[in-house]
């Protein structure tokens, strides 16, 4: 979700709801800006009004990396556009290159990548394992091809494709 606040645009990172015993109750916000890539801790009151900004979501692909950010391409208008390295943030290590994902645009302009909820990735580092280490349920360190570090079962070898979870970073299946 984005609201504007101030006439600057912030991306809601996360969001609790608490209520105090005998105080009233509030939201507590993690908000990004996204001009600045400033990430905040606000308080919205009950009668505290936040204007929603309108996103528009586009398909775009993601083409390269250079020193500008992370290029891609609207699919609808074929205009190329980068984004920076504060706007992808940890997200760059579920980008691999030709990828489909959507991208929010607002007035025109691309303000946040939308990733699945899985990708799959190759592992191409990953050490070998001992055959006593599977009376339990044991996890080893695993390099994907984007550089992403993730905990993997031990029978995963270099050259397995996995299905890793974008909200949290954790393996969930093989591909």
């Amino acid at each position: 979700m984005a609201l504007l606040i101030e006439k600057e645009i912030y991306i809601v990172l996360d969001q609790r709801h608490y209520t105090p015993g005998n105080k009233r109750g509030f939201v507590q916000v993690t908000l990004r800006n996204f001009k600045t890539g400033k990430v905040t801790q606000n308080r919205f009151a009950s009668e505290d009004r936040a204007e929603p900004a309108h996103l528009d979501p586009r398909p775009c692909q993601y083409l390269y990396h250079d020193d500008a950010g992370y290029h891609f391409m609207d699919l609808g208008d074929y205009q190329n556009f980068p984004l920076s390295e504060d706007v992808m943030g940890e997200k760059k290590y579920y980008l691999k290159e030709n990828m489909e994902i959507d991208v929010f645009f607002h007035d025109g302009k691309p303000v946040e990548p939308q990733f699945p909820k899985t990708v799959t990735l190759k592992v191409v580092e990953s050490p070998q394992w001992v055959k006593g280490d599977s009376v339990t349920n044991n996890l080893k360190p695993a390099v994907c091809e984007t550089g992403l570090k993730v905990q993997v079962p031990i029978f995963i070898e270099p050259g397995t494709d996995i299905k890793v979870n974008t909200e949290s970073g954790e393996y969930i299946s093989r591909a």
